[in-house]
């Protein structure tokens, strides 16, 4: 739960592949077999965390495409500032980040044009 400890140990990873948020109706059911790699229900729908492959398989509308950081280090889910240190360390880059905290990591999605830089710069944040 130490920030400090939890920085230097990031250990970022560059997931393969490219993913993208598509929102469909709250009584939408997985009938084409998706494989989300995560979801979220809001009031104004379901949110699907996609590989970008199958989302045009499927015909869902997305506005942008995002690469996978995640980070190795087992963060607790009571720790305070990680996700502002490294939101503010994409952001001093101009880098959007769209965090996923997990039971054990934290995966951030970012612009998959940007994917490399962001990789270098929380490599940096790490020490």
């Amino acid at each position: 739960m130490d920030l400090k400890q939890l920085l230097a140990s990031l250990d970022p990873e560059l997931v393969a592949g490219e993913f993208v948020f598509c929102s469909v109706a709250l009584a939408w059911t997985d009938s084409r077999g998706l494989q989300p790699v995560a979801t979220f229900r809001e009031r104004e729908g379901l949110t699907l965390v996609l590989p970008k492959q199958e989302a045009e398989l499927a015909g869902l509308v997305f506005d942008g495409v995002f690469r996978q950081i995640t980070l190795r280090v087992h963060s607790n889910l009571q720790a305070v500032g990680l996700t502002a240190s490294v939101s503010a360390q994409l952001a001093a880059r101009g880098i959007s980040a769209n965090v996923i905290a997990a039971y054990y990591h934290d995966h951030i999605f970012v612009p998959a044009a940007r994917a490399e830089e962001a990789l270098q710069a929380l490599r940096e944040l790490g020490g």
